[in-house]
């Protein structure tokens, strides 16, 4: 038995057992990534396959696990939103076994050739993806994370070590355990899938100083999470911030299609990064546009907050504040604000947004043209709903995040962005001169 799991039976003692653990875990995942990474393309596809039929086959285990961090949840006081975001049902469950298979039969990231040339001295030279090596992932809630991470992580080749939040310990456990009869039955390390077997945040401090053992960070989570990770980690991060997504219905609007977009936006799942959390509307349209939008939001259950303006419409919105300009809600709430065109809504959106996704509604395709070249977001859609801010509706199969920063990579951070890559060259002969 090991010292992982003899601490998840027992409970952490002391920071020494804590310690011990996690450097016995890292040990374990470098010497998995040296395997892992050179694996067959094959091998990963069976390892993938043989975990998404774990997955069903464990299903009953697994749901049961969910149930008790579900159990937890509610005797803390989690809210609604956060309960949806870490519950778990059979439709859901076989959407990450699903998940698992549309990984499996992505093209394999690992040896493609992203460039090539030849120089005038005969050398040939390749620039050629390989694995990132030992990936760290630090995440809350969402059970879901959990099966994507070590999926995603497994078809690129490295070696995952997974920190679940505290909420979904149980489900996260269940879902690792079948992650990893896959990769026993595909004669692949078990250890390239790991997770922290403990609740104990001093846990993540220690991941974040496992330079020369983690070759990256990623964490997903709230601001507090983002900036703990920022503030403190010796590693490289790849940083997936809060969504504070928003959808600017233009003068040149389509009445009818900004209401189905709008309405999907914000309330197909509240709880997700890509769920609208502000409305912005061209003061042109807000007489006409607006008054239907509004009713079909409050008719699904939303609260409305809004500008002075957006209250002079419609009594029953309540006041905004700035702070709510500011605020990732992820929940049934909507700040609305009318704008003096799309120069305003930019403005806005660069002044109070999070880079994460933001859309614009408009037939006029200087407007739409406009919005994509100025909005530094992530991700920036046209006439489609901030909701498709999503790995799995990229083609990805699925993703670890969407990280909000400039540096590569942007955006979803699937399979193929959890590679770098190193330079092949051969040569004749060649000596330099």
């Amino acid at each position: 038995m090991t010292t992982a799991t003899l601490l998840h039976e027992r409970g952490a003692t002391s920071n020494l057992d804590l310690a011990a653990t996690m450097a016995e875990i890292g040990h374990r995942a470098r010497a998995a990534a040296a395997l892992l990474g050179l694996a067959s393309a094959e091998a990963k596809v069976a390892a993938l396959r043989d975990a998404a039929r774990a997955v069903r086959a464990q299903a009953s285990e697994i749901l049961a696990a969910n149930a008790s961090d579900l159990e937890e949840a509610e005797s803390e006081g989690l809210s609604p939103a956060l309960r949806d975001r870490l519950a778990l049902d059979p439709k859901r469950l076989e959407a990450i076994a699903a998940g698992l298979e549309a990984i499996a039969d992505l093209p394999d990231p690992v040896g493609r050739v992203l460039a090539s040339w030849t120089r005038p001295n005969g050398l040939s030279i390749e620039r050629v993806a390989v694995p990132l090596g030992v990936i760290g992932i630090i995440y809350e809630s969402r059970p879901n994370v959990t099966a994507d991470a070590g999926g995603l992580a497994l078809k690129s080749g490295n070696a995952a070590i997974l920190r679940g939040g505290s909420e979904s310990f149980h489900s996260s456990l269940a879902l690792v355990a079948a992650l990893r009869e896959g990769l026993r039955s595909a004669l692949l390390p078990q250890d390239a899938i790991q997770l922290v077997p403990t609740r104990d945040r001093a846990a993540v401090g220690l991941m974040l100083a496992m330079n020369g053992v983690i070759d990256i960070v990623v964490p997903r989570g709230g601001s507090s999470l983002i900036e703990r990770v920022q503030r403190e980690s010796r590693i490289p991060v790849i940083a997936h911030l809060e969504g504070l997504c928003h959808t600017y219905v233009d003068g040149a609007a389509d009445a009818e299609k900004a209401r189905k977009i709008v309405l999907n936006a914000k309330m197909r799942r509240v709880s997700i990064c890509g769920a609208t959390e502000t409305l912005l509307v061209d003061r042109k349209v807000t007489a006409t546009i607006l008054p239907p939008i509004l009713a079909d939001l409050r008719a699904a259950g939303c609260e409305l907050r809004g500008d002075p303006e957006v209250l002079a419409l419609d009594s029953a919105v309540r006041p905004a504040t700035e702070q709510d300009w500011r605020t990732e809600y992820l929940d049934a709430i909507l700040a609305v604000r009318v704008v003096d065109g799309i120069g305003e809504a930019i403005a806005h959106i660069e002044r109070f947004g999070s880079h994460h996704t933001d859309a614009i509604v408009t037939e006029d395709q200087a407007a739409a043209d406009r919005f994509l070249r100025e909005v530094d977001s992530a991700i920036v859609l046209v006439n489609a709903s901030t909701q498709f801010a999503d790995g799995a509706e990229f083609g990805m199969g699925a993703e670890i995040g969407i990280s909000t920063q400039r540096l590569p990579p942007r955006g979803p951070v699937g399979a193929a962005e959890l590679t770098t890559y190193k330079y092949l060259v051969r040569g004749t002969g060649q000596v330099r001169p």
